[in-house]
């Protein structure tokens, strides 16, 4: 399985709509690189985990707070469709779920929580301009909450990859079954935590209290 980034596609938002790359409102693959996104200890526990607890289909975003050793804190799962993707726009939304997870922890000099992304769509696993839409959010909505801002991830019917790092792997994949919760790593097991429902309630229900 092979890993990059595609060119702008001939629909992107600078041609068809001007919106996020003319606000800027998008991060490029080399800005996402050079802003310093911690590595994942474990990323395929990570996904494997955000996957069972919330079997995300098409269009379906995970926020997901990691503490320290990875170990899930919090989750929420939503379906976000817009007709032109816009950092402001999926910042607001990942910004109103993480609220309703987890308590901010602005009052802290240096973020102790990791907030990472996976959002399972259509097409490869290429960069798209989708794709540097949904890290302008994560970083932004990270700052704003005082987390540290991790990885992003996208889920395809080829698999997962951790964009910017060049590691992936063919499952699971957007087409796979959510494995049972006991089958799943020990950090992502039931725990007392506060979790978003999954892709089939998120029209209904984005988190838990």
């Amino acid at each position: 399985m092979t890993f990059g980034f595609a060119p702008p596609s001939t629909t992107s938002l600078t041609t068809a709509t001007g919106g996020a790359s003319r606000h800027g409102r998008l991060l490029e693959p080399s800005e996402w690189t050079a802003s310093g996104v911690p590595l994942l200890r474990n990323p395929r526990e990570v996904v494997s985990g955000l996957h069972s607890r919330h079997g995300p289909v098409p269009s379906t975003a995970v926020i997901a707070v990691l503490g320290p050793e990875e170990r899930l804190v919090a989750s929420a799962s939503f379906v976000q469709r817009s007709t032109a993707a816009d950092g402001w726009e999926y910042r607001n939304a990942l910004l109103s779920r993480l609220r309703r997870v987890i308590p901010h922890d602005l009052r802290r000099r240096t973020p102790v929580r990791t907030a990472v992304l996976l959002f399972c769509r259509d097409g490869d696993e290429h960069w798209t301009e989708e794709d540097g839409a949904w890290m302008w959010g994560l970083r932004d909505a990270c700052t704003l909450h005082g987390l540290r801002c991790g990885a992003y991830i996208t889920l395809t019917r080829g698999g997962w990859q951790v964009l910017g790092e060049g590691r992936g792997g063919r499952s699971p994949s957007s087409d796979s079954r959510p494995e049972r919760l006991g089958d799943v790593p020990s950090e992502f097991a039931p725990v007392a935590l506060r979790s978003g429902g999954g892709a089939a309630e998120a029209q209904r229900r984005t988190a838990a209290r």
